[in-house]
């Protein structure tokens, strides 16, 4: 986690000048270089080299010796520069205006070269401390926002505050925008407090005569240094978003509290006379800076807080720290580091969350970005995760300083801990709690997450019939786990963790009988046991989840029957409008000899197509004394190439069903949206449940539109509201017509 982190800086500012009090860790200037191209591998062995690690047998003694010769000690020719890089750092800046050191820097520059114990003191990132403190004091008009100063490869990110003009540390009042609107904002403005007044505040009413004034302290500033990463080595814009969440959670959030306490109690200062003072003394002592830098662990929360600050952000955990007694959790995103890479050096597509605009408003603006976390949906479940003693939050919760107005939150949430469990979707918790799916539920769920007091996993069965597969890799080395597994489960009856493993993996390729309560458990008495190992290996990401998916395939077989039924339907209707028409012409040919009396019914106007009757009264004109016969005979003839064309102009939804189109071949083909199909389509799916109950059709016809090889089947349970009990009868029923396999969420 924030590879590129080198070290975090205390730097203040008084009347003396500038002065970088505290930093952590003491030296800064081991740290790993970049590599531009992989070394050669150090044992010889060259396994990238298929042909060399193939016949490493026959010549190991001329690999060993070949090896020897062309060893590479010195990584210049590796290592990874700008280039821009062309210079020594030293010369960056002149120093040849650098003042003498301050109150706390008795030696010289010439000293420092000849005193190696005063260099570590005043030598910092190849520059003098004094002169990294000046650089990193901006004037005020700069502070109380987002700093950031980019100086060759090092990136210097904080947040600088200062005190008021006139010595008095005081939180900054809210700005009045001259150009908000909206009701009452005229009287707003006359309401508004001055700018210079200190009962307003961001925290509440401090007030002037409870704020000491600072004997020294002008400005104090936290500073986070970085290793600038290769901006080719990301996406465009991943480098500036990366220092912009390190800034946003860590950087502004610290020195908030720090500037509050300084504000109500003077606190940094405090801090910063008791180092300054330690740091004389080991100066004095001619003791080297690391030995000052752990004994000033013991004499202040700060260095204490930036210690535990740096190694939790490298370690990719969660920081406990405590400031004037206030503890503060936090925090970077897991996946913050995989900005500056490309995304497939480190996971498998299918095995990674990918982030959607959905997923994101559900998790939040904190949990949105770099935590690739699944969706937050009503069937996943939650798995609480272990936890130190001293922060259990049982403990907390059950204390006395819990509020009378906060107690009934905190036995909601004691009752909602003590439900959880991986064998309860959400919803089912939402409902054995009586409690609210999105307004309860879900912030409960985003607060344990983001506290890393539990994890989104999948549902598991109650016993056991869970397919599990394997995950790519592992945190830990197998050896690891292995000797851990032994150690929380000694018990004869449990399997070793290679052999589960091992069990796992072989189930995958079984069509029947793959779940692990049929692989690896087998009997009943050892599910409660075996319950345990499972949340053990989900808690470290050993097991991956597989779900049931589906997907409706048309056979050629069904095509081949759906196109003869609609032939037989167009000929039946064929057929009956032809005999339609010798009726009419019949009944025609029995009214002509009564012309003058009956002109009107010598012609069935209600059979004929309305081309056929246009045509009529022209050829009665036209024929003039015609035989009747010849009349009706000649209108028979011509309306029966018309057929086809009424029957279509009756029937316009079959045009629209794309008859001949590209998509009516007799080829097997699969539906790819079956919520979404085309009228053809729809034809396949109502074939699809010819000669079935009408209960499975109805239930087929009302689940289909979730079978797009996309949900999985807890997601069908949930949103279609049946049991697995029903959609197994489906799957049943309609096995030729559907495609299952297995696949994670």
């Amino acid at each position: 986690m924030a590879e590129t982190l080198l070290a975090i800086l205390l730097v203040t500012s008084s009347a003396k000048g500038p002065n970088v009090v505290y930093r952590w860790p003491p030296s800064v200037e081991n740290s790993n270089p970049r590599l531009s191209r992989p070394r050669p591998p150090v044992d010889g062995l060259e396994l990238d080299n298929p042909w060399r690690a193939s016949h490493y047998s026959d010549n190991t003694n001329d690999l060993a010796e070949t090896h020897m010769e062309v060893a590479v000690d010195d990584i210049d020719d590796y290592a990874w520069r700008r280039p821009t890089e062309s210079r020594d750092r030293s010369m960056s800046f002149s120093r040849s205006a650098i003042p003498p050191s301050g109150r706390d820097s008795p030696c010289n520059e010439e000293r420092r070269e000849i005193d190696p114990v005063a260099n570590e003191y005043q030598c910092l990132f190849d520059y003098t401390a004094q002169f990294l403190a000046g650089m990193l004091c901006p004037q005020r008009h700069l502070c109380h926002q987002k700093f950031e100063l980019v100086i060759d490869n090092l990136v210097f990110a904080g947040h600088p505050v200062c005190a008021e003009p006139d010595g008095m540390w005081r939180f900054k009042p809210e700005r009045y925008k001259p150009g908000s609107r909206g009701r009452g904002s005229r009287h707003r403005e006359s309401n508004l407090p001055d700018k210079e007044s200190p009962e307003v505040s961001l925290v509440g009413d401090v007030h002037c005569a409870a704020m000491p004034k600072s004997s020294w302290l002008h400005m104090f500033h936290l500073v986070f240094v970085f290793d600038l990463p290769d901006p080719s080595s990301s996406a465009s814009g991943n480098v500036a978003r990366y220092f912009d969440t390190i800034y946003e959670q860590i950087a502004f959030t610290v020195t908030a509290v720090l500037f509050q306490e300084q504000v109500l109690s003077n606190f940094v200062e405090l801090e910063c006379d008791a180092i300054g003072l330690l740091e004389t003394e080991y100066m004095v002592k001619g003791e080297r800076f690391s030995d000052f830098a752990s004994h000033a662990q013991r004499v202040s929360s700060i260095a204490t807080a930036m210690k535990n600050l740096y190694d939790a952000i490298k370690s990719s955990n969660m920081a406990h720290i405590t400031l004037n007694d206030l503890p503060l959790e936090l925090q970077l995103p897991p996946y913050l580091d995989h900005l500056l890479h490309s995304e497939e050096e480190f996971e498998l597509e299918f095995v990674g969350r990918l982030e959607n605009h959905t997923d994101s408003q559900l998790w939040g603006r904190e949990l949105s970005f770099g935590w690739r976390l699944p969706a937050l949906v009503p069937w996943k479940s939650l798995l609480l995760l272990d936890t130190d003693q001293e922060l259990d939050p049982y403990v907390n919760l059950r204390g006395s300083h819990v509020h009378a107005e906060e107690r009934c939150l905190a036995e909601g949430l004691i009752k909602f801990l003590e439900t959880a469990s991986v064998t309860l979707s959400l919803a089912d918790m939402a409902s054995l709690l009586d409690w609210d799916l999105h307004s309860q539920v879900y912030p409960t769920v985003r607060w344990l997450v983001h506290h890393r007091r539990a994890k989104i996993v999948d549902t598991v069965h109650n016993g056991l019939k869970t397919i599990f597969s394997i995950a790519p890799k592992f945190d830990k080395p197998l050896a690891t786990l292995t000797a851990e597994f032994k150690r929380d489960f000694p018990q004869p009856s449990i399997l070793p963790l290679p052999t589960i493993m091992a069990t796992i993996s072989n189930s995958n390729s079984k069509q029947a009988d793959n779940h692990f309560f049929a692989t690896v458990v087998q009997s009943k008495d050892l599910i409660s046991l075996y319950h345990e190992v499972v949340l053990w290996m989900l808690k470290r990401d050993l097991l991956i989840t597989l779900h049931l998916h589906v997907r409706v395939v048309t056979t050629a077989e069904l095509k081949f029957h759906v196109r003869q039924a609609h032939e037989r339907k167009m000929e039946r209707r064929a057929s009956h409008h032809l005999r339609e028409r010798r009726r009419s012409s019949r009944r025609g040919d029995h009214g002509v000899g009564d012309t003058h009396e009956h002109p009107r019914v010598t012609m069935p106007w209600l059979s004929l197509s309305p081309k056929a009757a246009r045509r009529y009264p022209r050829r009665s004109m036209d024929s003039g004394q015609s035989k009747p016969s010849d009349i009706s005979g000649s209108v028979l003839l011509e309306d029966a190439e018309d057929v086809f064309d009424e029957i279509s102009e009756e029937d316009s939804g079959e045009e629209n069903v794309g008859w001949g189109s590209s998509e009516d071949t007799l080829e097997p083909s699969m539906i790819s949206d079956p919520g979404t199909a085309s009228p053809l389509e729809r034809k396949w799916l109502a074939a699809m449940s010819e000669g079935k109950d009408e209960y499975i059709a109805r239930r087929f016809a009302l689940i289909n539109q979730y079978f797009d090889g996309k949900r999985t089947d807890d997601e069908i349970l949930y949103t279609a509201e049946i049991s697995r009990k029903q959609l197994r009868e489906v799957l049943h029923h309609y096995e030729e017509y559907l495609q299952t396999f297995l696949h994670p969420a």
